[in-house]
């Protein structure tokens, strides 16, 4: 700028030289002549100081030579004239030769940068120069001829240079504000890129802390998948990119319910439908992600198989992408090489294997066997700190925002889980708490599972009122509270409860449960509505590491023992194998139940098929048949386990509810039936010929066989006449005629 507004000053000087009107102002014309020469010889070193700052110095050698030969040109003609050798108006010719060299190379140069496209960036500033260029040579030819003009082409294009100038400075301190504020808006966009991510893997990770089995298991799947790629050859940026969007895989398991989560027993089909839903949910939650490229293929299709039997979409090889199936080898290496609550971490060699056997079928081959080189090498060590998004600080205040925020989460899920994870009639765990509490401990400890049932609890809430029931419940729950000490226990159902004895042999386990009846034989007695109630407790011995699923299977199995062999008692499960199971055992228990239900006195109100309603039913048909001599008979169904038969408490539900559905479907209307106890049911039969009981039943069990396809549980059934006097009739059995007749169909 000043060396443009110098140039302007001596533009307009040498405008006032040789015209008419320096002639009325200047008495010495030679001296102004002699500074015009001085300026055509010296007019092409500004020329190409200007060329080169449009062409940003990439020309800028050769410009520097023919500036040094003017700045060089003008010094000897500055030496011959001050000598008297020569005048400038004799030497100017060289200036001229030197200045039209000048043009050709701002010309060519410009032609090349036009061929290169680069000219578009300065096309006013071009236009200025080109125009400037040509005055400069008018001008320098107008000098032999015409003194009237001379300095007026040069001085108006040294005044056009100006003018563009300043607008072309306006428009670079523009470019360069709007360039700052882009920076800035990118910054921003980065910073609240990298707070979205924290928070999302904050959230993955948050879901993952409410089981400490699965804490840490995005950010390791994370890791693993970062060694894949880096081992495939990814660069950088495709490798952080991966690891944001395996970090939150298994985003969608915040829509599952945590009693599916995190049941250490077998899931049902039901179940594991729920389970892999949440690939599903997970892609809904992440579809509108744009800051993490693939994030949304990785969690719906990272159950995927290379066959094609994953789910959910069932896609086969490359069909499944890149990134998911990355993801997937790492998220089943961690699977098996961490420990869960149903069991302990599997051995390096076993993993190994597994990964080896199945490359091709359930994994991607190729990624596969880069995996067994990377366990091969011993090179997946990883640390246990989360990464870092990027280096940049986040917004003032946010970060503080951020811890509040999960802090804030994590204290609500815990005050949650304090209050929804415990039964407030009993004071102990729920289920779902105390499986995983007992798994853990099982994990560590050998000791004892106990299956605990209280017998007659539905008789007492029938007869009595829920109240006198939840007396029951809670005297237990006492019971056990105050003799677990360093046990675990839970409220498992409605009235079955489930405790883990930890370093306990059978002899005292034994003295234990036979305190616990005790005591409970002295609370029932203080209360004359709960004096039916009993104990019934299967019981398994186990050792460290053994399996939750089949433990809890045999303490059930053993406490169907003692229910079928008249309640009130406990057994261990280690001795079925050298007890002899009787055909029928329950005789005694038929007997009582028919005593109990004539003394149980008459009832008002509307019939129904409950236990309180079905008892008066029975009262009024035993007076009527002691009347009227009516032939009616009480049914007694019972469900046995087949032997050899490992039965889970879902089976047992599932196969009373076919057997209820099955007794309502197939008696007549005038016929009455009640589930009186977790195994057993009642029915009354309106028959004038006791023959036609077997056929009734056949129906029953002809249909519950339609119902239920399996052969884990064989029902069988007694039955005794109503009326008053036949109260010493030994219950008539019928298994034999079942072995024989009833087949499944």
């Amino acid at each position: 700028m000043e060396y443009l507004g110098w140039c302007m000053t001596m533009g307009a000087t040498w405008m006032l030289g040789e015209s008419k009107l320096r002639q009325l102002i200047v008495p010495n014309p030679s001296a102004l002549g002699t500074l015009c020469f001085v300026m055509i010889m010296l007019v092409p070193i500004p020329v190409l100081f200007y060329a080169d700052l449009i062409q940003q110095g990439r020309y800028k050698k050769p410009y520097f030579y023919l500036g040094c030969a003017a700045f060089g040109n003008f010094l000897i003609c500055l030496v011959l004239h001050l000598t008297g050798t020569a005048d400038f108006i004799e030497t100017l010719p060289g200036a001229h030769v030197i200045l039209a060299v000048t043009f050709f190379l701002v010309f060519l140069t410009f032609c090349l940068d036009m061929r290169k496209k680069e000219y578009r960036k300065n096309k006013l500033v071009l236009i200025g120069l080109i125009i400037a260029m040509l005055a400069i040579a008018i001008e320098s030819i107008s000098t032999y001829f015409v003194v009237l003009i001379s300095g007026l082409f040069i001085g108006v294009s040294m005044l056009i240079l100006l003018f563009i100038n300043i607008i072309r400075t306006i428009k670079n301190v523009h470019t360069i504000e709007m360039h700052r504020q882009k920076e800035e808006l990118l910054k921003r966009k980065r910073q609240m890129e990298k707070i979205s991510l924290q928070m999302m893997q904050t959230f993955s990770t948050t879901i993952e802390a409410k089981d400490e089995y699965t804490r840490g298991h995005s950010h390791r799947v994370a890791e693993y998948s970062a060694l894949i790629a880096q081992e495939m050859g990814w660069n950088r940026s495709e490798i952080v990119n991966l690891r944001h969007a395996a970090h939150l895989h298994d985003i969608g398991k915040v829509g599952i319910p945590d009693i599916i989560l995190n049941k250490p027993s077998k899931l049902t089909n039901e179940e594991y439908a729920v389970i892999k839903e949440h690939t599903v949910i997970g892609a809904e939650i992440l579809k509108n992600v744009s800051i993490i490229n693939h994030v949304t293929e990785v969690a719906r299709s990272h159950h995927e198989r290379y066959d094609g039997h994953g789910y959910p979409d069932g896609l086969k090889g490359e069909e499944i992408p890149i990134h998911a199936r990355i993801v997937a080898v790492a998220d089943s290496y961690d699977a098996m090489n961490s420990r869960r609550i149903y069991r302990n971490s599997l051995p390096k060699e076993t993993i190994y294997e597994e990964i080896r056997k199945n490359r091709g079928t359930q994994f991607d081959p190729e990624i596969a066997d880069i995996f067994l080189r990377l366990m091969d090498k011993n090179r997946l060590t990883i640390t246990d700190t989360y990464l870092e998004i990027d280096d940049e600080p986040a917004l003032p205040g946010m970060e503080f925002e951020i811890s509040n925020f999960i802090s804030n989460v994590m204290n609500t899920m815990k005050s949650q889980e304090e209050v929804e994870n415990f039964d407030l009639l009993t004071g102990l765990p729920m289920r779902n708490t105390g499986q995983k509490m007992i798994a853990q401990l099982m994990q560590e400890h050998n000791g004892c599972l106990i299956f605990m049932d209280m017998d007659n609890l539905k008789k007492i809430n029938d007869i009595y009122g829920h109240k006198a029931g939840d007396r029951a419940l809670k005297a237990l729950g006492a019971l056990l509270s105050e003799h677990i000490g360093n046990s675990v226990g839970c409220r498992f159902g409605g009235d079955e409860f489930l405790l883990f004895v930890p370093d306990a042999g059978k002899n005292e386990i034994s003295e234990l449960m036979e305190t616990l009846f005790s005591r409970f034989d002295s609370e029932k007695k203080k209360d004359f509505e709960i004096r039916v109630a009993s104990i019934s407790a299967g019981l398994c011995m186990c050792t460290k590491g053994d399996s939750f699923d089949e433990c809890s299977s045999k303490a059930d199995k053993a406490l169907y023992y003692v229910k079928q062999n008249g309640k009130h008692n406990f057994f261990f499960y280690q001795q079925m194998g050298n007890t002899v199971f009787p055909v029928s055992s329950v005789a005694k228990d038929l007997s009582l139940v028919a005593k109990v239900l004539r003394n149980s006195g008459n009832y008002s109100g509307a019939l129904n098929l409950n236990y309180r309603e079905f008892s008066k039913i029975y009262e009024y048909i035993n007076q009527l048949g002691e009347r009227h001599k009516y032939h009616c008979f009480l049914v007694m169904v019972t469900m046995e386990t087949a032997p050899d038969s490992m039965m889970y408490i879902e089976n047992i539900e599932q196969a009373l509810e076919y057997m209820e559905e099955a007794i309502r479907h197939k008696i007549r209307r005038i016929d009455v039936c009640t589930r009186y106890s977790a195994l057993q049911y009642l029915i009354i039969l309106f028959e004038s010929d006791e023959s036609q009981i077997p056929k009734v039943m056949d129906r029953i069990f002809i249909q519950y066989y339609k119902l239920y396809d399996k052969r884990d549980f064989i029902p069988k059934y007694e039955y005794l006449p109503v009326n008053e006097h036949s109260e010493e009739t030994n219950p008539q059995n019928t298994s034999d005629h079942l072995n024989q007749d009833i087949h499944p169909v």
